[in-house]
């Protein structure tokens, strides 16, 4: 008999399901998941285990001259430029490109911290549960970003635990300009999947993006999309 867990979550059906499933207009509601059949989970950083806001890189390109830095990137999208950043572009290049898309002659100083704004703490409590679920379950990393925030982010989380390396919470931390594919394109969920030999029924990837869950659900994961005040602590995936 299959242990369940009780998941307050969106629940997003398989395309074959839809049309006999209940409506998906529901905000919530309580999930069965079959917790046995679940192996892994693989994480999005940013809105999961790290607080962000887009609008403190817009306010901050703002203050720079950027009227329109909504139009390049923000929660929702991000224009070609910053889709080269999350895949790969070096970040002499990214400086370059954007000061030409702006017209503005910014330093790269300005630029990366300008960039880097949108960055906020960890979320202690749910960092704090990745060890006691790793007990039970591979867990993994993919995360949209770039080496500039990698770089900064990474600071932060040595320097609020010395010695310690955020990468280590994971069994593999996959960051897509190092793989060079960006989520929701299934490319980046299989490079995870095929590495490591998961089965995409037994996996469950929670993320905060709703373009995102729905590609990750149409590749049959199991999904999780953690909304605004919803924490990973609070998931009951013991």
């Amino acid at each position: 008999m299959y242990r369940a867990a009780i998941i307050s979550r969106d629940i997003f059906w398989p395309s074959k399901e839809r049309n006999s499933a209940p409506d998906s207009s529901f905000e919530t509601v309580l999930f069965l998941c079959s917790m046995q059949q679940t192996k892994a989970i693989i994480f999005d950083l940013g809105g999961v285990l790290l607080d962000i806001d887009f609008k403190l890189s817009e306010k901050a390109f703002t203050e720079l001259g950027v009227t329109n830095f909504s139009d390049f990137f923000n929660q929702f999208h991000s224009n070609d430029l910053f889709r080269r950043l999350e895949t790969g572009m070096e970040d002499d290049l990214f400086y370059d490109d954007l000061r030409t898309a702006t017209g503005l002659s910014l330093s790269d100083e300005q630029i990366r911290d300008a960039w880097n704004a949108l960055l906020l703490d960890f979320r202690p409590e749910s960092v704090a549960v990745l060890p006691q679920l790793r007990d039970k379950y591979e867990l993994y990393l993919l995360s949209n970003t770039n080496e500039i925030h990698l770089q900064e982010f990474q600071r932060r989380y040595e320097a609020w635990r010395p010695g310690q390396v955020f990468d280590d919470l994971f069994d593999a931390a996959y960051y897509s300009h190092r793989i060079g594919h960006r989520k929701p394109n299934a490319s980046a969920f299989e490079y995870v999947l095929q590495k490591h030999g998961l089965i995409a029924a037994e996996t469950i990837f929670i993320d905060d993006s709703i373009n995102n869950i729905e590609a990750a659900q149409q590749l049959g994961l199991q999904t999780i999309h953690l909304k605004a005040g919803m924490k990973v602590e609070e998931l009951s995936l013991m």
